[in-house]
């Protein structure tokens, strides 16, 4: 009755379970389906995606070269009449362009002597300077006008996360891109998660991959920058893996920028135990987006050490389980290390009705 009610201690995952298909496993009260695969390298060949490489952005390419910016509510603009100096610096030539400029209020005009109000917002420097010169030229004659932008107040874009100088950077005359935004904010720090970086324009949200950008040379992946976007570089919190069961260190293994292997996610975890794992059941269990399926879980065989180079082709997703499974010699040892105690102290027991029957 005792040996009976005896279960086998601890976590364990069949071996024996017929991979490529749909399989049913023992849940804690349930059924649940789960697709098994052996890691092979014919499997290896269906999973892989394509390889990041560089690729051109012919659309940005056109966005840059008919670039122009729109003057805008708190811009500074520096206007010159040439030939004529007292309306070109009417506070003196000790103050700087932006302290001396022509602010544009939040209508949208500044104010220019003779010509009086001027509406520049929503205009480039070439439209404001047309106007001003012909609306002068009723006081001048042909007057000679330059326009420019002092200080560009009116655009910003806003870098945030896990860069070294998040803030916000101006929109000005220089075409601002993603990659430059970064490359101002002093690139990425070290917790950061370059996959993952989130673009955010107008309510809607872009996943962009800074590692196909900076590291595969990937253009396509590189945005120009608008008035009021939001480049959120995340922490990579989010980039772990699980390993347990029969490693010397179980833990939780982060995966870095250059990504990881099922191999490297093992040896982190200080490789298999060498007296207690099953060397043919070493387990990824991964999360199904499949409505019907729980699971997937990859199974690969080392048995032979050799086999370990197919776990370098196999590379970890955030939130997998590696999981290695008990020997059947270890989960026999641990029930026999349950039922020691019982017997001893049934031992115990029996040896102490025998001395009180003898008495």
């Amino acid at each position: 009755m005792l040996l009976s009610g005896c279960v086998i201690p601890g976590q364990h995952l069949a071996t024996d379970i017929e991979p490529n298909n749909v399989d049913t496993l023992d849940a804690v009260d349930n059924k649940v389906k789960v697709n098994v695969y052996a890691l092979t390298p014919q499997q290896l060949k269906k999973m892989a995606s394509a390889p990041k490489v560089a690729l051109a952005n012919p659309e940005l390419d056109a966005e840059l070269a008919s670039y122009e910016y729109f003057v805008g509510p708190a811009d500074i603009l520096n206007v010159t009449i040439w030939d004529h100096p007292e309306l070109t610096i009417p506070a003196g030539s000790y103050r700087s362009a932006a302290e001396s400029g022509n602010w544009v209020h939040a209508d949208g005009r500044i104010f220019y002597p003779y010509i009086g109000f001027v509406d520049v917002a929503g205009k480039t420097v070439v439209e404001i300077r047309k106007e001003m010169a012909k609306r002068l030229s009723q006081y001048i004659e042909t007057p000679q006008v330059d326009v420019n932008v002092a200080n560009f107040r009116s655009q910003k874009a806003y870098i945030t996360g896990e860069v070294s100088k998040p803030g916000k950077q101006a929109i000005s005359n220089v075409p601002l891109t993603l990659l430059d935004a970064v490359n101002q904010a002093g690139g990425l720090a070290t917790d950061a998660d370059w996959r993952n970086v989130v673009l955010t324009r107008n309510g809607k949200e872009e996943l962009i991959s800074l590692y196909a950008l900076m590291q595969k040379g990937d253009l396509t992946q590189n945005r120009l920058l608008r008035d009021g976007d939001i480049v959120h570089v995340p922490r990579n919190d989010a980039q772990k893996v699980f390993v347990m069961g029969e490693v010397n260190e179980p833990q939780i293994v982060k995966i870095d920028r250059a990504g990881m292997s099922l191999t490297e996610a093992l040896s982190a975890a200080g490789g298999l135990n060498q007296l207690s794992a099953d060397a043919t059941g070493v387990f990824v269990i991964r999360a199904s987006k499949q409505a019907n399926v729980a699971a997937n879980v990859y199974q690969l065989n080392i048995e032979n050490p050799t086999a370990m180079i197919i776990g370098t082709e196999f590379n970890i997703q955030p939130y997998d389980i590696v999981y290695v499974t008990a020997a059947p010699v270890t989960r026999w040892n641990r029930v026999v290390g349950q039922l020691v105690p019982t017997i001893n102290g049934f031992n115990n027991l029996t040896e102490g009705a025998l001395r009180i029957r003898n008495w």
